[in-house]
């Protein structure tokens, strides 16, 4: 009898992890890098590499970044896992990279969600609640 598919190892959807990481700790890189592959352990996805930006200046086309956008061209890759969206660089950058991100058909997986906009509430009691930005950020909760 053959075993169920849970018993044997599959191997998850590829991933590779991004970390911008400018004047911190080494302990604080242990722990992104951890929240990462737990993050991945969590959501059965195959971690195959981390890159790891530590450009200063924040410019759009640091080594790490361009690495990481040469192996998203890569057949079977599925996603990019960051820490959170600043990882990707300060906002104008940042979105800029998820468009590239994006427009090589992988998706951004946030291990911490972006903060939600306040909501407000009208006289007539109903909730409206503001729209993010333009960057599509996929949400890979089970």
């Amino acid at each position: 009898m053959e075993p169920l598919t849970e018993h044997r190892l599959v191997s998850g959807p590829v991933v590779y992890g991004f970390l911008r990481l400018v004047r911190v700790s080494r302990a604080r890189q242990e722990a992104l890098a951890a929240s990462i592959a737990e993050y991945c352990r969590k959501h059965e996805l195959q971690l195959s590499g981390l890159f790891t930006d530590r450009d200063a200046a924040g410019s759009s086309a640091s080594a790490a970044f361009t690495g990481l956008l040469d192996a998203l061209a890569l057949p079977d890759v599925y996603g990019v896992v960051a820490p959170a969206m600043s990882h990707l660089g300060p906002k104008a950058i940042g979105a800029e990279r998820g468009r590239q991100i994006e427009s090589t058909g992988a998706r951004l997986l946030l291990v911490r969600h972006p903060r939600s906009m306040p909501s407000t509430v009208s006289r007539s009691g109903s909730v409206h609640r503001s729209r993010s930005g333009t960057t599509r950020v996929v949400d890979a909760k089970s």
